[in-house]
This record gives structure tokens, C-alpha cells and sequence, in this order.
């Protein structure tokens, strides 16, 4: 069976699959998108390991399965999985993440309630502010959170709020409008971890963002496309929320006008927040795991449900 593999790998992980699909041809294309004898060796395979082209997915027709290196699967979405559906399936990275991601949204609440951020930029400047500096750091016990979906992750970011006694206020991709205006207006976090979809774009636009406590703080952790990212600037600027930790933007990497970068109390995580030095290794892990169940006609665990993506 063909397989096709569109991921960075080093020479030793590559060894590895290599090794462990012996039995199988392996098409080993990291520069898929650019490579002109990419699109040639992705037709005749039936399965794919990374996140190739969506409309090389669309006409294809030996591809049975696909395992993308990511949990987000929005540039898929829009391709006709009525029809691709009953001959292919795509799994994602559900969970993957989900420790990672949670203690780096922890680490970023922390550094801005205890002042870690201002204070690193002071170091860099050689700025002694001390005692100026106590009366504006916060605490984390006790305070209001609204986690925007309900995931794996914000799962786990409600396991590792839990010594800090938080009041907790969770929202599935099924949120009443009313309810989520109501938690806002008492929230002093919001924590976004929901995918990108036709539902979840655009939700905090500029009359949500003001309706959240004032004070308040925004962190991002899920796509981009779920802020306006200039009334967040806006709110951060003028003192109506006290910060944001943004990991995902609308255009990565963030362009060099863009307000963000200007923003003192908004720390940009650059899309880190899933990054550990063994991930690779472990996407290959899964990989081969679900390969084996693909390979005995069994499903793949994480096959994305297209019906409800929206």
C-alpha cells in the first residue's frame, strides 16, 4: 500500500516510519506544497500522514484515510465529505495537545496576574521598578473563568485550576447567546480552545468583547478566526480588558504592523502552545497505532465527524 508523508521529519524519525511500514511504499514529500513531484506521488496513495492540500484530498481517488499532524481541521472543511465521506476518512489530533496547550494557557494567566511578563521586558531594559509594581499584580485563587469550549483541552485547564479554587463556567459549541453574555459580564478570564468552524467565527466581535468584565483578560488558544483581533487590540489599549494571551492568530506569522506586537499587555505565544521536544515523535506513535487499526478494517480513532464540524 502507498503511503504518503508530508511532515518534517529528521533523519532518525524518518528511519523509524520508514522501518516500521516496510511492508509498504512510503512517499516521503515535506515540501509537498512545492515539490512538482508531490502532486504525482499523492495520487496514487491511499493513505496520507500530515496535512496535505485540501483539493489534492477533493480529486483524489486512491486515498482511503488520512492522518493529519493537527487537531484544527478548518482548511477541510469545506470540501464535499457527503461524497468523499463513503470512501474516505480523516483523522485529527483530539487530546494530542491537551496538556501542553493547558500548562502554557496556565503559564500566561500566571505571568500576567503576577506581573512575569512586565517584568521580564524590565530585565531586557535594565528597569528597577519594584515596589511601584505590587499593587497592580493579581492573584489567581478564587477568580471567575468562562472556558469557551469544552474540549480536551479547557478539560484539562479545569483540572489544573482547581487548587486555585476557581469559579468555573463552561461553554460547548452549543452556547445560548444569553448565558454566555451573563458569564461574560462576571469573567475575570475567558479561555477560547474551540476549533475553527462556520460557527465559531468572528463570535467575539467588538460588542462581545465589551461585555466581558472590565479588567478582565482574553486567551486564545484555539484559531484566530474567533476574535476581532482589532477590537481585542482596542480593549487591551484602552484599559477595558487588563490583557490577552493570544497563541493563534488570523495570519501566522503575525504580520509586523500589526497592533498586537504594540500591545504591552498582551503576550503572543506564536502558536507554541501545543510544543514539546518529543511531539513528532509521538504524532508518529499515533500515526502508526491508527495505521494498525486502519490496516485490520477497523476505524481510526479521532475520524472527524463532518456532519458536526459546522
Amino acid at each position: 500500500m502507498n503511503i504518503f508523508v508530508c511532515l518534517p521529519l529528521k533523519d532518525n524519525q524518518l528511519t523509524r516510519l520508514r522501518t516500521s511500514v516496510a511492508s509498504h511504499e512510503l512517499h516521503y514529500f515535506p515540501d509537498a506544497e512545492t515539490n512538482p513531484k508531490a502532486r504525482t506521488a499523492f495520487e496514487v496513495c491511499a493513505i496520507g500522514f500530515g496535512n496535505p492540500p485540501g483539493d489534492w484530498i477533493a480529486e483524489s481517488t486512491a486515498l482511503r484515510w488520512v492522518q493529519l499532524e493537527s487537531v484544527g481541521f478548518g482548511e477541510y472543511a469545506g470540501l464535499d465529505w457527503q461524497i468523499l465521506g463513503k470512501r474516505l476518512k480523516l483523522s485529527n489530533l483530539a487530546g494530542f495537545f491537551s496538556d501542553p496547550v493547558a500548562e502554557s494557557i496556565l503559564a500566561g494567566v500566571l505571568s500576567h496576574y503576577r506581573g512575569i511578563g512586565r517584568l521580564s521586558v524590565l530585565q531586557t531594559q535594565h528597569v528597577w521598578v519594584g515596589e511601584a509594581l505590587r499593587p497592580s499584580l493579581k492573584t489567581l485563587k478564587g477568580a471567575s473563568v468562562v472556558l469557551f469550549g469544552k474540549g480536551a483541552i479547557n478539560r484539562r485547564v479545569a483540572e489544573l485550576l482547581a487548587p486555585f479554587g476557581c469559579t468555573i463556567t463552561s461553554f460547548r459549541r452549543d452556547w445560548e447567546a444569553s448565558e454566555l453574555r451573563k458569564a461574560l459580564a462576571k469573567a475575570d478570564i475567558v479561555i477560547c480552545t474551540v476549533p475553527d468552524s462556520s460557527s465559531t467565527r468572528g463570535v467575539f466581535d467588538r460588542d462581545l468583547i465589551e461585555t466581558i468584565k472590565h479588567g478582565g483578560m482574553f486567551v486564545n488558544f484555539g484559531r484566530g478566526s474567533l476574535v476581532d483581533e482589532n477590537a481585542l487590540a482596542f480593549a487591551v489599549e484602552t484599559g477595558r480588558l487588563s490583557g490577552a494571551v493570544i497563541d493563534v492568530t488570523n495570519e501566522e506569522p503575525l504580520p509586523p504592523n500589526h497592533r498586537f506586537w504594540k500591545c504591552a499587555n498582551i503576550l503572543l505565544t506564536q502558536h507554541t502552545g501545543g510544543g514539546t521536544g518529543d511531539e513528532i515523535d509521538r504524532m508518529i506513535d499515533f500515526f502508526l497505532s491508527n495505521l494498525k487499526l486502519f490496516l485490520s478494517n477497523k476505524p481510526p480513532r479521532n475520524v472527524v465527524d463532518f456532519t458536526k464540524a459546522g
